[in-house]
């Protein structure tokens, strides 16, 4: 019994489609891209048009395999839509990807008339990723103490080497990364990207950063991730 709910809905790839089929599958798709885009949610930064996106994203393509069903060249031509979607699209971070395969999976899930086994499997994603958000799978012991430095500085001030002692003192890695005039080329602002030795200590280290540029402009702000999501 229990394995005949887990059966395909459509008994032939050529079988014409149900009105009642084609609504369970529509139904069980919306459902499910709700469920996920609510789990992707969950302590992230998004975008209400990423989520929208993410909830009728499963039914979208549910809909697409039903029609191609049975249709070896149309489905080849939807292959070549999605991938033309996939790079015109705005490049995203690792975890915004993933959920949009994930989406993609549920709704060919249900597209090709199983949706049990597409509620089976997004439930078991969605447990999955919200225990590895629980526990911190992953996470960087580091990541508070990356920091991007911004110094400001004199533009007839030489900086070569001028705060390497205080680098060592008060980070374990430092890099110059950048260095850009300002101020109609009379100021340079220098950027590190820096690793505390203590997380607390930023004070202190501008502090004495302070003495060394004349006062000038000192920002510490979060090293960006982005460029090292995928």
């Amino acid at each position: 019994m229990l394995d005949s709910l887990f059966s395909g809905m459509f008994s032939t790839a050529q079988s014409n489609l149900q009105l009642s089929a084609f609504m369970i599958s529509m139904a069980a798709a919306l459902l499910l891209g709700t469920l996920m885009a609510v789990v992707y949610m969950y302590r992230s930064n998004y975008t209400q048009s990423f989520v929208v996106t993410l909830a009728t994203l499963p039914a979208i393509v549910c809909v697409v395999i039903m029609m191609v069903s049975g249709s070896l060249g149309a489905g080849v031509a939807v292959a070549g839509t999605f991938s033309l979607v996939r790079f015109r699209s705005v490049p995203g971070t690792a975890r915004e990807i993933g959920a949009v395969f994930l989406a993609m999976a549920v709704g060919l899930a249900c597209g090709m008339g199983y949706p049990l086994f597409a509620a089976l499997f997004a439930i078991i994603m969605c447990l999955a990723n919200l225990l590895y958000m629980l526990l911190h799978f992953g996470e960087g012991k580091s990541s508070e103490r990356k920091k991007t430095l911004h110094i400001t500085v004199p533009e007839d001030l030489d900086y070569t080497g001028m705060f390497d002692d205080l680098m060592q003192q008060y980070t374990t890695q430092s890099k110059l990364v950048r260095i850009k005039t300002t101020n109609l080329g009379s100021l340079n602002r220098l950027t590190y990207d820096i690793t505390l030795r203590e997380v607390g200590s930023e004070k202190q280290f501008i502090d004495d950063l302070r003495c060394r540029n004349g006062n000038l402009e000192i920002s510490l702000t979060l090293q960006s991730t982005e460029t090292f999501e995928l």
